[in-house]
């Protein structure tokens, strides 16, 4: 199979779908790999090191779309990209199409065959392509939270961490998942005050077992959230329903009654973001103002830590990619249901029921879509 990687050209976005280490593995599997020059170099890989570890170097985008037969990205293509697409041709990348029925339209109309990492499931049920990006983005969240809760950034002035003497920030975390628990590692390592919510008893049970008395937890209901993030300096959205839009749990009254200065750091951004409040910005501007309320919601929020990202996300991905290169699209799909699960488009047909739900398409099951 003809491998395709083309440069990211999202807003500030670093990461590439493949490092020269996967490259090699891919080439010495049997197949051919071509490389968008350039591509590499914002997570520290030059089209040397893809050269000697077996790739073609081609020129551009159309180049990569035009001849190869999947193309393994990081994020969404954007419209420009989704217009290079064609019929049977593998789409392998993170979508989010629940909240974007843009991108969908476009991917039903390119006839191509689209696996979304954030869908591929595991054995144990979890999501193993989304887990890394989610604990970057949820150490990540605290980061930049610290960072808007200063005065120049509009926010209180209050050092997440205090001072001897002086209390520390108040972080209340909304989902105890991957990146909510990341972020309350981050959190208390830097000496906050971390409170996280979650609907699930046994992931309450998880987090004082894995962070003791360090941390307070609070069953969701819809009392409790607001009251929470009224009394929040910092709160960081983190909920996830698998492949559908994330649910609104911070309503716009409740922003206009936080605290001035106050920061909402929606981790969830990529799924529509579960505030109100909420809309995507970009590493570019990653803020704006709501009620006086600092808002942050970067939706590539790994891409700014790019060579970390870039290789934490390929240990993940390159045995699936394998995979479809060496068996074919419908051989791996039909052998493994938890590739299978990452089908959310083929041949004109959404093959992910949260998505369909989401947007009020016709849902086909992948199965009857691929003809098992």
């Amino acid at each position: 199979m003809l491998v395709g990687v083309p440069k990211e050209i999202k807003n500030h976005e670093y990461r590439v779908g493949l490092v020269p280490s996967s490259v090699r593995e891919l080439v010495l599997h049997g197949h051919k790999v071509i490389v968008e020059t350039g591509a590499g170099l914002g997570a520290g890989q030059t089209d040397a090191d893809y050269e000697a570890a077996g790739a073609e170097i081609v020129p551009d985008a159309d180049a990569v779309y035009g001849r190869a037969d999947m193309i393994v990205k990081v994020k969404e293509p954007l419209r420009v990209e989704r217009r290079k697409l064609r019929p049977g041709q593998i789409l392998f990348t993170y979508l989010h199409l629940a909240p974007d029925p843009e991108q969908t339209r476009d991917l039903i109309e390119s006839g191509a065959v689209c696996i979304a990492y954030e869908t591929v499931t595991s054995r144990a049920g979890t999501l193993p392509l989304l887990t890394p990006m989610s604990e970057v983005a949820g150490r990540m969240s605290v980061q930049v939270g610290a960072r808007c809760l200063e005065k120049e950034a509009g926010g209180r002035g209050v050092l997440l961490g205090g001072v001897p003497g002086v209390p520390p920030a108040d972080v209340v975390i909304l989902g105890g998942g991957v990146a909510g628990t990341n972020a309350a590692l981050m959190a208390l390592g830097m000496g906050a005050s971390v409170t996280v919510v979650d609907r699930s008893a046994d992931v309450l049970r998880r987090l004082v077992a894995e962070f003791g008395t360090s941390i307070r937890t609070v069953f969701s209901t819809r009392d409790s959230i607001e009251r929470l993030v009224l009394g929040a300096d910092l709160v960081i959205g983190t909920v996830l329903v698998p492949g559908a839009a994330a649910p609104k749990l911070v309503t716009r009254q409740m922003v206009s009654r936080m605290k001035t200065g106050s920061v909402i750091v929606d981790v969830a951004i990529d799924q529509g973001g579960c505030c109100e409040t909420s809309r995507p910005t970009t590493h570019s501007e990653p803020t704006y103002v709501v009620d006086d309320v600092v808002h942050y919601c970067v939706t590539n929020m790994p891409g700014a830590v790019a060579r970390t990202s870039t290789f934490a996300l390929n240990n993940v991905t390159l045995p699936f990619a394998l995979a479809l290169a060496d068996k074919g699209y419908r051989a791996a799909l039909a052998e493994d249901p938890h590739l299978r699960a990452g089908l959310n488009v083929i041949d004109g047909q959404v093959t992910c029921k949260p998505v369909a739900e989401a947007q009020g398409l016709a849902y086909v099951k992948p199965e009857a879509a691929l003809k098992l």
